[in-house]
Protein backbone atom coordinates (compact mmCIF):
# COMPACT_ATOMS: atom_id res chain seq x y z
CA UNK A 1 0.00 0.00 0.00
CA UNK A 2 1.33 3.60 -0.88
CA UNK A 3 -0.53 5.89 0.66
CA UNK A 4 1.08 10.06 0.58
CA UNK A 5 1.27 11.89 3.73
CA UNK A 6 -2.29 13.66 2.10
CA UNK A 7 -3.66 10.61 1.51
CA UNK A 8 -3.13 9.58 5.47
CA UNK A 9 -4.49 13.45 6.51
CA UNK A 10 -7.32 13.39 4.59
CA UNK A 11 -8.41 9.65 5.92
CA UNK A 12 -8.03 11.21 9.62
CA UNK A 13 -9.79 14.44 8.55
CA UNK A 14 -12.55 12.23 7.51
CA UNK A 15 -12.72 10.30 10.29
CA UNK A 16 -12.92 13.69 12.75
CA UNK A 17 -15.07 14.76 10.56
CA UNK A 18 -17.52 11.76 11.09
CA UNK A 19 -17.23 11.89 14.93
CA UNK A 20 -18.56 14.96 14.66
CA UNK A 21 -22.39 14.01 13.86
CA UNK A 22 -22.51 11.91 17.06
CA UNK A 23 -20.88 14.79 19.13
CA UNK A 24 -24.17 16.43 17.89
CA UNK A 25 -26.14 13.99 19.10
CA UNK A 26 -24.21 14.60 22.78
CA UNK A 27 -24.75 17.98 22.55
CA UNK A 28 -28.45 18.31 21.28
CA UNK A 29 -29.02 15.09 23.89
CA UNK A 30 -28.12 16.86 26.76
CA UNK A 31 -29.91 20.27 25.76
CA UNK A 32 -33.35 18.74 25.37
CA UNK A 33 -35.70 17.64 28.27
CA UNK A 34 -34.70 14.08 29.78
CA UNK A 35 -37.77 12.38 28.14
CA UNK A 36 -36.02 13.32 24.86
CA UNK A 37 -32.91 12.67 25.12
CA UNK A 38 -33.17 9.10 23.24
CA UNK A 39 -34.71 10.97 20.18
CA UNK A 40 -32.36 13.81 19.87
CA UNK A 41 -29.42 11.59 19.40
CA UNK A 42 -31.21 9.11 16.92
CA UNK A 43 -31.65 11.85 14.52
CA UNK A 44 -27.94 12.62 14.91
CA UNK A 45 -27.08 9.01 14.61
CA UNK A 46 -30.40 8.74 11.70
CA UNK A 47 -28.95 11.73 9.39
CA UNK A 48 -25.39 10.27 9.57
CA UNK A 49 -26.96 6.67 8.56
CA UNK A 50 -29.22 8.12 5.72
CA UNK A 51 -26.76 11.11 4.96
CA UNK A 52 -23.95 8.27 3.76
CA UNK A 53 -26.67 5.82 1.93
CA UNK A 54 -27.44 8.48 -0.21
CA UNK A 55 -24.01 9.96 -0.43
CA UNK A 56 -23.02 7.04 -1.33
CA UNK A 57 -25.73 6.07 -4.06
CA UNK A 58 -26.62 9.57 -5.74
CA UNK A 59 -24.89 12.63 -3.55
CA UNK A 60 -21.27 12.71 -4.54
CA UNK A 61 -22.61 12.71 -8.10
CA UNK A 62 -24.94 15.88 -7.37
CA UNK A 63 -22.06 17.63 -5.95
CA UNK A 64 -18.73 16.32 -7.92
CA UNK A 65 -20.62 14.83 -11.08
CA UNK A 66 -20.84 15.53 -14.94
CA UNK A 67 -23.51 19.04 -14.71
CA UNK A 68 -27.01 17.87 -15.29
CA UNK A 69 -28.18 21.09 -15.39
CA UNK A 70 -25.33 23.54 -16.25
CA UNK A 71 -24.39 25.37 -13.24
CA UNK A 72 -27.34 23.61 -10.87
CA UNK A 73 -27.03 20.42 -9.95
CA UNK A 74 -24.66 17.46 -11.32
CA UNK A 75 -26.12 14.47 -12.99
CA UNK A 76 -27.28 12.11 -10.20
CA UNK A 77 -26.35 8.98 -12.40
CA UNK A 78 -22.69 10.28 -13.88
CA UNK A 79 -21.27 8.56 -10.51
CA UNK A 80 -24.04 6.27 -9.36
CA UNK A 81 -23.15 4.25 -6.46
CA UNK A 82 -19.29 5.41 -7.07
CA UNK A 83 -18.96 2.59 -9.33
CA UNK A 84 -17.57 5.23 -12.15
CA UNK A 85 -15.40 7.34 -9.64
CA UNK A 86 -11.50 7.05 -10.27
CA UNK A 87 -10.01 4.87 -7.26
CA UNK A 88 -8.37 8.04 -6.32
CA UNK A 89 -10.90 10.27 -5.80
CA UNK A 90 -13.07 7.84 -3.22
CA UNK A 91 -10.90 9.58 -0.35
CA UNK A 92 -12.10 12.95 -1.08
CA UNK A 93 -15.84 11.41 -1.88
CA UNK A 94 -16.02 10.28 1.36
CA UNK A 95 -14.39 13.28 3.26
CA UNK A 96 -17.58 15.33 1.16
CA UNK A 97 -20.07 13.17 2.73
CA UNK A 98 -19.23 13.80 6.19
CA UNK A 99 -20.05 16.90 5.83
CA UNK A 100 -23.48 16.29 3.94
CA UNK A 101 -24.10 14.27 7.23
CA UNK A 102 -23.58 16.77 10.19
CA UNK A 103 -25.32 19.90 8.26
CA UNK A 104 -28.56 17.79 7.66
CA UNK A 105 -27.96 16.75 11.86
CA UNK A 106 -27.44 20.41 12.98
CA UNK A 107 -31.01 21.04 11.95
CA UNK A 108 -32.49 18.04 14.36
CA UNK A 109 -31.47 21.02 17.04
CA UNK A 110 -34.48 23.45 16.45
CA UNK A 111 -37.41 20.86 16.39
CA UNK A 112 -36.47 18.73 19.78
CA UNK A 113 -39.40 17.03 21.87
CA UNK A 114 -42.00 17.13 18.79
CA UNK A 115 -41.22 16.19 15.90
CA UNK A 116 -42.11 12.03 14.43
CA UNK A 117 -39.31 10.24 13.85
CA UNK A 118 -40.71 9.09 10.59
CA UNK A 119 -41.06 12.52 8.95
CA UNK A 120 -37.23 13.12 9.77
CA UNK A 121 -36.17 9.64 8.67
CA UNK A 122 -37.96 11.02 4.87
CA UNK A 123 -36.70 14.71 5.47
CA UNK A 124 -33.02 13.52 5.49
CA UNK A 125 -32.25 12.10 2.33
CA UNK A 126 -34.87 14.70 0.66
CA UNK A 127 -33.46 17.57 1.92
CA UNK A 128 -29.71 16.36 1.15
CA UNK A 129 -30.48 15.67 -2.20
CA UNK A 130 -32.15 18.59 -2.82
CA UNK A 131 -31.46 21.67 -1.05
CA UNK A 132 -27.96 20.67 0.55
CA UNK A 133 -26.25 19.35 -2.52
CA UNK A 134 -27.72 22.08 -5.33
CA UNK A 135 -25.59 24.34 -2.40
CA UNK A 136 -22.61 22.68 -2.31
CA UNK A 137 -22.08 22.08 -5.79
CA UNK A 138 -23.17 26.17 -6.81
CA UNK A 139 -19.48 26.57 -4.47
CA UNK A 140 -17.28 24.18 -4.43
CA UNK A 141 -18.47 21.85 -7.59
CA UNK A 142 -18.19 24.70 -9.96
CA UNK A 143 -21.78 26.00 -10.11
CA UNK A 144 -24.07 29.02 -9.86
CA UNK A 145 -21.47 30.65 -7.02
CA UNK A 146 -18.14 29.62 -8.28
CA UNK A 147 -15.75 31.80 -11.09
CA UNK A 148 -17.48 30.34 -14.04
CA UNK A 149 -21.10 30.83 -12.79
CA UNK A 150 -23.71 32.28 -14.18
CA UNK A 151 -23.64 34.38 -10.51
CA UNK A 152 -20.05 33.93 -9.71
CA UNK A 153 -18.83 35.70 -12.84
CA UNK A 154 -21.00 38.36 -12.30
CA UNK A 155 -20.50 39.31 -9.12
CA UNK A 156 -16.91 37.31 -8.27
CA UNK A 157 -16.46 34.39 -6.29
CA UNK A 158 -17.22 33.99 -3.02
CA UNK A 159 -14.89 32.42 -0.44
CA UNK A 160 -16.35 29.31 1.82
CA UNK A 161 -13.24 27.24 2.47
CA UNK A 162 -15.25 24.48 5.06
CA UNK A 163 -19.07 25.60 5.01
CA UNK A 164 -19.93 28.90 7.00
CA UNK A 165 -22.81 29.23 3.63
CA UNK A 166 -22.51 25.50 2.28
CA UNK A 167 -23.13 23.68 6.06
CA UNK A 168 -23.91 26.00 8.41
CA UNK A 169 -26.02 29.01 6.71
CA UNK A 170 -27.87 26.46 4.88
CA UNK A 171 -28.67 24.27 7.71
CA UNK A 172 -29.54 27.20 10.21
CA UNK A 173 -32.57 28.71 8.09
CA UNK A 174 -33.49 25.42 6.57
CA UNK A 175 -33.91 24.82 10.85
CA UNK A 176 -35.57 28.16 11.09
CA UNK A 177 -38.18 27.17 8.63
CA UNK A 178 -38.97 24.18 10.13
CA UNK A 179 -39.17 25.89 13.55
CA UNK A 180 -42.02 27.75 11.98
CA UNK A 181 -43.50 25.43 10.45
CA UNK A 182 -43.72 23.10 13.34
CA UNK A 183 -44.60 25.49 15.75
CA UNK A 184 -44.10 26.02 19.60
CA UNK A 185 -43.51 23.01 22.01
CA UNK A 186 -46.26 23.15 24.76
CA UNK A 187 -43.77 24.22 27.45
CA UNK A 188 -42.28 26.97 25.25
CA UNK A 189 -42.79 29.93 27.15
CA UNK A 190 -41.41 27.81 30.36
CA UNK A 191 -38.01 28.01 29.11
CA UNK A 192 -36.86 24.53 29.51
CA UNK A 193 -33.14 24.10 30.15
CA UNK A 194 -30.73 21.69 29.61
CA UNK A 195 -31.36 18.71 31.25
CA UNK A 196 -27.73 16.92 31.49
CA UNK A 197 -25.32 20.02 31.05
CA UNK A 198 -22.17 17.48 31.47
CA UNK A 199 -23.51 15.72 28.69
CA UNK A 200 -23.56 19.35 26.62
CA UNK A 201 -19.87 19.65 27.29
CA UNK A 202 -18.70 16.43 26.71
CA UNK A 203 -20.86 16.95 23.15
CA UNK A 204 -18.89 20.62 22.83
CA UNK A 205 -15.33 19.29 23.39
CA UNK A 206 -15.61 16.44 20.59
CA UNK A 207 -17.24 18.79 18.33
CA UNK A 208 -14.21 21.50 18.77
CA UNK A 209 -11.88 18.16 18.27
CA UNK A 210 -13.70 16.79 15.39
CA UNK A 211 -13.64 20.95 13.91
CA UNK A 212 -10.17 20.72 13.02
CA UNK A 213 -10.23 18.04 10.79
CA UNK A 214 -13.67 19.66 9.36
CA UNK A 215 -11.71 23.08 8.59
CA UNK A 216 -8.03 21.67 7.79
CA UNK A 217 -9.00 18.53 5.98
CA UNK A 218 -8.70 20.05 2.80
CA UNK A 219 -5.05 21.77 3.55
CA UNK A 220 -2.80 21.27 0.60
CA UNK A 221 0.00 22.43 2.03
CA UNK A 222 2.09 22.52 5.68
CA UNK A 223 1.64 26.28 5.94
CA UNK A 224 -2.29 26.14 5.12
CA UNK A 225 -2.85 23.37 7.41
CA UNK A 226 -0.77 25.24 10.39
CA UNK A 227 -3.06 28.52 9.88
CA UNK A 228 -6.09 26.84 9.74
CA UNK A 229 -5.19 24.85 12.82
CA UNK A 230 -4.46 27.99 15.05
CA UNK A 231 -7.58 29.88 14.12
CA UNK A 232 -9.53 26.97 14.70
CA UNK A 233 -7.99 27.19 18.15
CA UNK A 234 -8.61 31.00 18.71
CA UNK A 235 -11.69 31.75 17.43
CA UNK A 236 -13.93 29.96 19.59
CA UNK A 237 -11.23 30.39 22.29
CA UNK A 238 -12.52 34.01 22.20
CA UNK A 239 -16.25 32.96 21.64
CA UNK A 240 -16.82 31.65 24.83
CA UNK A 241 -15.25 34.84 25.97
CA UNK A 242 -17.93 37.08 24.12
CA UNK A 243 -21.00 35.00 25.02
CA UNK A 244 -20.16 35.12 28.66
CA UNK A 245 -19.54 38.89 28.31
CA UNK A 246 -23.29 39.16 27.17
CA UNK A 247 -24.29 37.09 29.74
CA UNK A 248 -23.06 39.45 32.30
CA UNK A 249 -23.57 42.29 30.43
CA UNK A 250 -27.50 40.87 30.89
CA UNK A 251 -27.28 40.37 34.62
CA UNK A 252 -27.05 36.68 34.09
CA UNK A 253 -24.07 34.60 35.55
CA UNK A 254 -21.47 32.21 33.24
CA UNK A 255 -23.31 28.99 32.45
CA UNK A 256 -21.74 25.89 31.13
CA UNK A 257 -24.37 25.60 28.30
CA UNK A 258 -23.24 29.57 27.59
CA UNK A 259 -19.81 27.94 27.10
CA UNK A 260 -20.25 25.26 24.97
CA UNK A 261 -23.11 27.35 22.93
CA UNK A 262 -19.74 30.12 22.53
CA UNK A 263 -17.43 27.61 21.68
CA UNK A 264 -19.84 26.15 18.89
CA UNK A 265 -20.29 29.99 17.68
CA UNK A 266 -16.69 30.29 17.29
CA UNK A 267 -16.36 27.09 15.55
CA UNK A 268 -18.88 28.39 13.36
CA UNK A 269 -17.66 31.51 12.48
CA UNK A 270 -14.40 30.48 11.27
CA UNK A 271 -15.21 27.57 9.55
CA UNK A 272 -15.80 29.74 5.79
CA UNK A 273 -12.66 31.89 6.55
CA UNK A 274 -10.20 29.64 8.37
CA UNK A 275 -7.89 29.35 5.69
CA UNK A 276 -8.02 33.25 4.86
CA UNK A 277 -7.82 35.13 7.85
CA UNK A 278 -4.78 35.84 9.99
CA UNK A 279 -4.51 34.97 13.79
CA UNK A 280 -5.35 37.44 15.42
CA UNK A 281 -8.58 38.44 13.23
CA UNK A 282 -9.76 34.48 14.01
CA UNK A 283 -9.82 35.97 17.60
CA UNK A 284 -11.55 39.08 16.68
CA UNK A 285 -13.97 37.67 14.22
CA UNK A 286 -14.83 34.36 17.38
CA UNK A 287 -15.25 37.28 19.58
CA UNK A 288 -18.21 39.13 17.40
CA UNK A 289 -19.31 36.12 16.80
CA UNK A 290 -19.33 34.94 20.28
CA UNK A 291 -20.74 38.04 21.28
CA UNK A 292 -23.24 38.37 18.40
CA UNK A 293 -24.27 34.89 18.73
CA UNK A 294 -25.64 34.78 22.48
CA UNK A 295 -27.53 38.15 22.15
CA UNK A 296 -29.35 36.70 19.13
CA UNK A 297 -30.73 33.23 21.00
CA UNK A 298 -33.06 35.29 22.95
CA UNK A 299 -34.44 36.76 19.58
CA UNK A 300 -36.43 34.00 20.21
CA UNK A 301 -38.81 34.23 23.65
CA UNK A 302 -39.66 37.90 21.74
CA UNK A 303 -40.24 36.73 18.59
CA UNK A 304 -42.19 33.42 19.66
CA UNK A 305 -40.46 31.01 17.06
CA UNK A 306 -39.47 27.97 18.81
CA UNK A 307 -35.92 27.35 17.87
CA UNK A 308 -35.19 24.78 20.65
CA UNK A 309 -31.89 24.37 21.03
CA UNK A 310 -30.71 27.43 19.33
CA UNK A 311 -29.78 26.64 15.68
CA UNK A 312 -31.13 30.05 14.11
CA UNK A 313 -28.66 32.08 17.04
CA UNK A 314 -25.67 30.35 17.22
CA UNK A 315 -25.52 28.67 12.77
CA UNK A 316 -26.69 31.21 11.06
CA UNK A 317 -25.69 34.08 12.98
CA UNK A 318 -22.25 33.18 13.72
CA UNK A 319 -22.48 31.18 10.05
CA UNK A 320 -23.38 34.94 8.20
CA UNK A 321 -20.70 36.94 10.70
CA UNK A 322 -17.99 34.72 9.70
CA UNK A 323 -18.82 34.62 6.12
CA UNK A 324 -19.51 38.25 5.45
CA UNK A 325 -16.41 39.24 7.71
CA UNK A 326 -14.64 37.91 4.67
CA UNK A 327 -14.93 40.85 2.68
CA UNK A 328 -13.17 42.96 5.48
CA UNK A 329 -10.86 41.07 6.82
CA UNK A 330 -9.26 38.36 4.53
CA UNK A 331 -6.19 38.21 3.43
CA UNK A 332 -4.59 39.08 0.14
CA UNK A 333 -4.05 35.75 -2.05
CA UNK A 334 -3.31 34.53 -5.39
CA UNK A 335 -6.93 34.08 -6.34
CA UNK A 336 -8.44 37.29 -4.38
CA UNK A 337 -7.05 40.59 -3.64
CA UNK A 338 -8.12 40.33 -0.10
CA UNK A 339 -10.59 42.30 2.21
CA UNK A 340 -11.44 46.16 2.54
CA UNK A 341 -9.27 46.48 5.38
CA UNK A 342 -6.10 44.95 3.51
CA UNK A 343 -6.76 47.49 0.56
CA UNK A 344 -9.11 44.23 -1.60
CA UNK A 345 -12.21 46.99 -2.12
CA UNK A 346 -15.11 46.44 -2.17
CA UNK A 347 -15.21 43.48 -4.56
CA UNK A 348 -14.98 40.47 -2.39
CA UNK A 349 -17.97 41.84 0.48
CA UNK A 350 -20.09 42.23 -2.26
CA UNK A 351 -19.22 38.32 -3.22
CA UNK A 352 -19.81 37.15 -0.08
CA UNK A 353 -22.89 39.13 0.58
CA UNK A 354 -24.34 37.96 -2.62
CA UNK A 355 -23.58 34.16 -1.76
CA UNK A 356 -25.07 34.60 1.77
CA UNK A 357 -28.32 35.82 -0.05
CA UNK A 358 -28.53 33.04 -2.72
CA UNK A 359 -27.90 30.58 -0.30
CA UNK A 360 -30.71 31.86 2.16
CA UNK A 361 -33.82 32.40 -0.70
CA UNK A 362 -32.62 28.73 -1.82
CA UNK A 363 -32.89 27.11 1.13
CA UNK A 364 -35.71 28.96 2.83
CA UNK A 365 -38.14 28.41 -0.41
CA UNK A 366 -36.57 24.68 -0.54
CA UNK A 367 -36.41 23.55 2.38
CA UNK A 368 -40.58 25.00 3.35
CA UNK A 369 -41.76 23.16 0.02
CA UNK A 370 -40.06 19.82 1.06
CA UNK A 371 -41.33 20.19 4.65
CA UNK A 372 -45.05 21.29 3.46
CA UNK A 373 -44.91 17.89 1.20
CA UNK A 374 -43.70 15.82 3.75
CA UNK A 375 -46.54 16.80 6.14
CA UNK A 376 -49.56 15.68 3.72
CA UNK A 377 -47.52 12.63 3.44
CA UNK A 378 -46.85 12.02 7.66
CA UNK A 379 -48.01 14.96 9.92
CA UNK A 380 -44.70 16.37 11.40
CA UNK A 381 -45.64 17.13 14.71
CA UNK A 382 -46.68 14.51 17.69
CA UNK A 383 -49.50 15.34 19.63
CA UNK A 384 -49.51 17.85 22.94
CA UNK A 385 -50.51 14.68 24.79
CA UNK A 386 -47.51 12.78 23.37
CA UNK A 387 -45.08 15.30 24.07
CA UNK A 388 -45.91 16.31 27.57
CA UNK A 389 -45.64 12.06 28.53
CA UNK A 390 -41.96 12.52 26.40
CA UNK A 391 -41.03 11.78 22.84
CA UNK A 392 -38.44 8.85 23.74
CA UNK A 393 -41.54 6.73 25.10
CA UNK A 394 -43.59 7.55 22.29
CA UNK A 395 -41.51 7.37 19.39
CA UNK A 396 -39.45 4.92 20.88
CA UNK A 397 -40.91 3.05 23.32
CA UNK A 398 -37.55 3.87 25.57
CA UNK A 399 -36.24 6.03 28.18
CA UNK A 400 -33.17 7.52 28.40
CA UNK A 401 -32.53 7.21 32.40
CA UNK A 402 -33.84 4.42 34.07
CA UNK A 403 -33.19 4.67 37.94
CA UNK A 404 -33.51 1.78 40.14
CA UNK A 405 -36.06 2.16 42.53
Amino acid sequence: MDLSTADLWTLLAAALVLLMTPALGLFYGGMTRSTGVINMMLMSFSAAALSAVVWVLWGYSLVAGQPAIAGFIGNPLSEFALENTDPADLLAAGFAGTFAMIAVAIISGAIADRTRFSAWLIFVPVWVSLVYAPVAFWVWGGGLLSADGAIGSIFGEAIDYAGGAVVHTNAGIAALVLALKLGQRHNFHDRPQPHNTPLVMLGAALLWFGWFGFNAGAATTVEEAGLIWVNTLAAPATAVLGWVVIERVRGSRPTSTGVASGLVAGLVAITPACANVSPGMALVLGFVAGAASSWAVNLKWKLGYDDSLDVVGVHVVAGLIGTVALGFIALPSEESAGGLFYGGGFQLLVSQLVMCAVVIIFSAVATWVIATVINKIVPWRISAEQEQAGIDSHEHDEEGYQLQR
